[in-house]
């Protein structure tokens, strides 16, 4: 059996549904729905159980309890395969750094402790907001001079320093996504995708708005982001959970920036509009803690998964992510 933390999440539902194509039905989905339409996401998904992150993480801290007995006899003695962790607060811009804290770096560090503890495969979610303004470089070889830009960044930069300093790189797989988008992410709000937001612009106005550059180096929709297609993300999980070598810490990301422009024309292509696009000024509170350019070193990540590896290109992810799903309404 998986455990999959975030299951009805962005990444979370994609990767379930991912599972479910290989056949991997016995999944416990732990997730926090509350009034969310996150819930949507596990609709069409095969599960066998579904269990509250609070009381997920409050068996994970009774030593004397197996986390599989909460209910009834369903899950008990199942042999728990691996625990895949996307149950972190992904808001980049969440401003509770308590909430971060104890979301994000104690409660993973409660899961790593209980996966080691009892032998179990551990895959969690790190992110390219540790990387800060990326004067350190995007490499995933050393990450200990890392400075984050926002104490989003900073609480999975803190955990992922915690698996370094105390020597278990061989024994759980980190992954530090960069751009993702695709599918199953509207519940996400102002935290979606560029492509979603700019599919209901195009719809609603004819035009995508894009932020202003306040570096010189960049003009207006020139900045660059590393973004990748969300199945091919979770297609490199499943090539993880299936090669139990495949430890560390990676980057997940093409090793390709594209422009906001690019993306934006995208977006306008596969809706066949004429592109059109309105340059807007920038929160303050985003000033300060914008990344302008971001491209993953993918060199560690490429010599796992070997040169037979394509990575879907922008023009072609957005064209599938708007025809299939957006315009359809539809989730993966």
């Amino acid at each position: 059996m998986i455990i999959l933390t975030g299951g009805a999440g962005f990444i979370g539902s994609c990767f379930l549904a991912k599972l479910n194509e290989n056949n991997i039905n016995d999944v416990l989905v732990v997730d926090q729905l509350a009034t969310t339409d996150k819930w949507k996401n596990l609709a069409n998904k095969k599960f066998t159980g579904f269990l509250h992150k609070d009381k997920f993480r409050k068996f994970i801290l009774d030593t004397e309890n197996t986390v599989l007995n909460y209910s009834s006899n369903e899950f008990d003695n199942k042999k728990i395969d691996a625990i895949v962790h996307l149950g972190a607060c992904s808001t980049t811009t969440e401003k509770d750094a308590d909430y971060l804290m104890d979301n994000n770096f104690l409660y993973s560090k409660e899961l790593a402790n209980f996966a080691i503890k009892k032998n179990i495969r551990f895959i969690y979610a790190s992110s390219a907001a540790t990387y800060g303004d990326g004067k350190q470089n995007y490499s995933d070889k050393s990450i200990s001079n890392l400075i984050p830009l926002n104490c989003y960044g900073l609480s999975k930069h803190l955990f992922d320093m915690w698996i370094v300093e105390n020597n278990l790189e061989s024994k759980v797989t980190g992954l530090k996504f960069f751009n993702v988008f695709g599918p199953n992410e509207l519940h996400k709000g102002d935290m979606q995708s560029m492509v979603s937001k700019a599919f209901k612009q195009i719809e609603e106005t004819g035009k995508i708005k894009l932020f202003k550059s306040y570096n010189k180096e960049y003009a207006h929709g020139e900045q660059m982001r590393d973004f990748i297609y969300v199945k091919d993300s979770v297609e490199i999980m499943m090539r993880i959970l299936n090669d139990k070598t495949f430890t560390g810490i990676y980057n997940v990301g093409t090793g390709l920036a594209r422009s906001w422009n690019d993306l934006a024309n995208a977006a306008f292509a596969a809706m066949e509009r004429i592109p059109n696009i309105e340059y807007v000024e920038m929160p303050e509170e985003l000033k300060k803690q914008y990344q302008y350019f971001t491209e993953a070193d993918t060199e560690k990540l490429m010599s796992k998964l070997g040169s037979d590896w394509k990575f879907t290109s922008l023009e072609e992810a957005v064209k599938d992510y708007i025809q299939n799903y957006l315009k359809e309404g539809k989730i993966w």
